[in-house]
């Protein structure tokens, strides 16, 4: 373990400010899919096509920034901190 790793009795409740699909992967899915579906059938397949092109690199790039937001919400005490990223 290294020594600026955070213990997990440090990290806040259901932040979604640190859920990686919350602040980063839906975003980018909600700009593919909400484009005109006319029922939840075609919501589903929608999600289903666009979720393959998302690429790994997306995800590493994602899982490379939480420790800054899991630092950044320290220092906020808990609070908001989105602003200060």
């Amino acid at each position: 373990m290294t020594q600026d790793f955070i213990p997990p009795t440090l990290w806040p409740p259901n932040s979604p400010d640190l859920n990686l699909v919350d602040y980063a992967v839906w975003g980018i899915m909600q700009e593919r899919v909400y484009k005109k579906i006319k029922d939840v059938g075609e919501l589903r397949q929608r999600i289903v096509e666009e979720w393959e092109p998302v690429g790994q690199h997306v995800i590493d790039n994602v899982i490379r920034q939480w420790r800054r937001r899991l630092q950044s919400c320290v220092d906020a005490d808990g609070g908001q901190f989105e602003h200060a990223l």
